[in-house]
């Protein structure tokens, strides 16, 4: 399996993704908006794009949908409930997605972000998971734009908590930096975050870290719910907060001041 991530450059900061058949040269792209930055970048690494897939129904994640379809002929990949005009193929989970001859991926279904929401996981030696906006680098997706947190922190307790720590992390956008200081602000202990900090606060977007869910277990606060030091500064925000308070209370008690930070 070939992986390319593509930086846009953008306002909203995203990345796009070609993932392709090395035997082939089939490849999906992984919501386009900046449909011209993947035809070039296909045409560079010599791919055709026959398949895209959205990871969920917001405009900054669909709105290359028509003009790349318009290029390649590609068929429109989303879950099957996804508000998404001309879905030719509408997954569910545990659908497997198949690129050339090589490449196997698996839709999981992952509410949350939105309600109708994809991440794909890769049937491969180093599994990789394209979250699209269930889950960033040292952070998680907002709930606003028609998702609901307690639906986000299931998804995360019952389906990303499980994966192995060598799986590859694919986000759709790059917030790194921003959802480190988060961390920092949450756990100022965590020294991990802060060495991390200091090295991807003026990384290159266009060869940005890739990590792992090891590592985001190290800093990612949503990730590390039991760590005294993030209950502790949270009782400091919630004073009514229990003394051994449920992971759920505090994902949600996260969640709702990292909506506001």
């Amino acid at each position: 399996m070939i992986v390319e991530q593509i930086w846009t450059g953008n306002s909203f900061r995203n990345f796009h993704y070609l993932i392709a058949c090395p035997e082939t040269g089939e490849a999906l792209a992984i919501d386009p908006l900046d449909h011209q930055r993947c035809l070039d970048r296909a045409k560079a690494r010599g791919f055709t794009i026959t398949q895209i897939l959205n990871t969920h129904e917001h405009g900054d994640h669909t709105g290359g949908n028509a003009p790349l379809i318009a290029a390649t002929g590609a068929r429109l990949l989303a879950h099957a409930k996804a508000k998404i005009p001309d879905i030719d193929r509408g997954l569910s989970a545990k659908d497997v997605i198949r690129v050339g001859k090589t490449v196997e991926l698996e839709a999981l279904d992952t509410p949350g972000h939105t309600m109708s929401h994809i991440c794909l996981l890769s049937h491969t030696d180093t599994p990789a998971l394209f979250s699209g906006d269930t889950m960033f680098n040292a952070g998680v997706g907002h709930c606003k734009g028609g998702g609901h947190p307690q639906s986000l922190y299931q998804t995360f307790s019952s389906q990303l908590h499980g994966l192995a720590d060598h799986t590859q992390l694919y986000p759709g956008h790059d917030y790194i930096a921003n959802n480190l200081r988060f961390t920092l602000d949450r756990e100022p202990d965590n020294a991990r975050a802060r060495s991390l900090l200091a090295e991807v606060e003026d990384q290159d977007t266009n060869q940005a870290l890739v990590s792992t869910l090891g590592l985001e277990r190290q800093i990612n606060t949503f990730f590390r719910l039991q760590s005294p030091s993030v209950i502790a500064q949270l009782r400091e925000k919630f004073p009514d907060l229990p003394e051994h308070p449920d992971t759920e209370t505090v994902f949600l008690k996260l969640r709702e001041l990292r909506n506001s930070w």
